[in-house]
């Protein structure tokens, strides 16, 4: 008889796992703000890139690009979010995050650090460094092509 997969030890199996657990930490901490992960990205890169236009900016949160304008949406209901057509080109979209929006995003950082801890709790601190690093290593080589 054939032995099945051994998907418990597989690397997509657990990253998916450690996703599982990473966003299930972050949804605890943040209850109070009702915001998603990326959300939570959309709006930090907007502080650091305002006036981003909607394409560039789901490439920068590593965000689906045809599913981004209903998140847009969301944030804008929040009244987070500004979105106008772009003056050179009206199918751009060119985004800005609101005070609100920045103050909430300011607001939520602690409860976010708070996640982040959590989510690396049960490792030391060299672990925390290696794992960081080897994720940023999986990522890059992956978008490198």
């Amino acid at each position: 008889m054939a032995k099945s997969f051994d998907f418990q030890h597989a690397p997509g199996h657990l990253i998916r796992r450690a996703h599982q657990v990473a966003v299930a930490i972050f949804m605890e901490e943040t209850a109070s703000f009702d915001v998603t992960p990326v959300q939570f990205a959309i709006l930090n890169a907007l502080i650091d890139d305002p006036g981003e236009d909607q394409v560039t900016l789901a490439g920068k949160v590593a965000f689906d690009a045809a599913t981004f304008g209903s998140v847009i949406g969301r944030l804008e209901a929040k009244g987070w979010v500004r979105r106008e057509a772009d003056a050179a080109d009206r199918r751009r979209k060119l985004l800005w995050v609101t005070a609100s929006g920045e103050a909430a995003a300011v607001a939520m950082k602690r409860a976010v650090s708070r996640a982040q801890s959590r989510i690396l709790g049960s490792l030391d601190a060299q672990e925390r460094v290696q794992l960081v690093g080897l994720l940023g290593k999986l990522v890059a080589g992956h978008e490198a092509g």
